[in-house]
């Protein structure tokens, strides 16, 4: 129930009581009564009236709790779905995160064994030019 919803259920209220009330005045001031009768029928009327609208107000409590419980549940709702949504947001975060680090990783150890493979190859050729220099220092 929408908040016009609400306002036309105040106001239906209000009209009904309002009118009953006007209605059951006049009614009692036009007819042909004496004073004592006419002052018991207006208590009268008024318990009644009061009753009336004692009902209509229940109703429309009935209806405003029917709608805060309505508002809380779609907020509720809202809340929940905003979270899953976080949830779903933060997981793939991490799930990426995941990749590029495994990523990195896998490269960084293609990049350590590349290294180590022309660290071995200069010591080779280090060790080549080291017995070059003394087999030729030999040979003078």
């Amino acid at each position: 129930m929408g908040k016009s919803e609400n306002n036309y259920w105040k106001g239906f209220f209000a009209g009904t009581l309002l009118g009953g009330i006007a209605g059951a005045v006049t009614a009692l001031l036009l007819a042909p009564k004496s004073g004592k009768e006419l002052r018991r029928d207006i208590a009268d009327k008024s318990y009644e009236l009061y009753d009336k609208a004692s009902d209509y107000m229940s109703v429309y409590r009935e209806n405003v709790d029917s709608v805060v419980t309505d508002t809380v549940n779609e907020g509720k709702e809202r809340a929940n779905s905003i979270i899953n949504s976080a949830r779903e947001q933060a997981d793939s975060l991490l799930r990426n995160a995941e990749e590029v680090f495994s990523s990195a990783k896998s490269k960084a150890g293609n990049v350590k064994i590349s290294i180590e493979d022309k660290v071995e190859n200069l010591k080779d050729a280090a060790k080549a030019g080291a017995d070059a220099f003394k087999s030729e220092y030999k040979n003078k």
